[in-house]
């Protein structure tokens, strides 16, 4: 029997090559959408598990001003059971722009949110508006 010697503190040797022979192609899951990703993170935020700053760089214009509104009245905190994303919907009104809602389940109570999506010059997604269901924040006073 042939042993390899280890320094104290070394790793036994790996294999380097991850292929199995015969095995079939590794399959790789498909990346999220971005209707679900931000359907998680805004509900995140409004129901009080993350920070609304946590959205600042995901948000452009008036969007960022209505989630904190939203959040400052707590419309989707609870006391028992979280809330989650019960089904999502769209609308691709143009290339590039996605409107959607997502059903929120609130222990037995079922609420809406929508919002909107804008693909930047930059490739990244960014929420340009967002809505509850009930009041709205006032208009801007121009």
């Amino acid at each position: 029997m042939t042993r390899t010697r280890r320094l104290p503190g070394s790793r036994p040797p790996v294999r380097h090559d991850t292929r199995r022979p015969g095995a079939a192609p590794r399959r790789t899951a498909p990346p999220p959408r971005p209707t679900d990703v931000f359907a998680d993170r805004l509900l995140s935020v409004l129901s009080g598990h993350r920070p609304v700053h946590s959205m600042l760089r995901h948000t452009v214009g008036r969007a960022y001003d209505e989630l904190a509104w939203l959040a400052e009245r707590g419309t989707l905190r609870t006391r028992g059971a979280r809330p989650v994303v019960q089904d999502i919907g769209y609308f691709m009104p143009r290339p590039g722009a996605i409107e959607a809602f997502a059903r929120i389940a609130t222990g037995d109570r079922l609420r809406a949110m929508a919002f909107r999506l804008e693909h930047t010059p930059t490739h990244h997604w960014r929420c340009t508006a967002v809505e509850l269901e009930g009041p709205r924040m006032p208009a801007d006073p121009d």
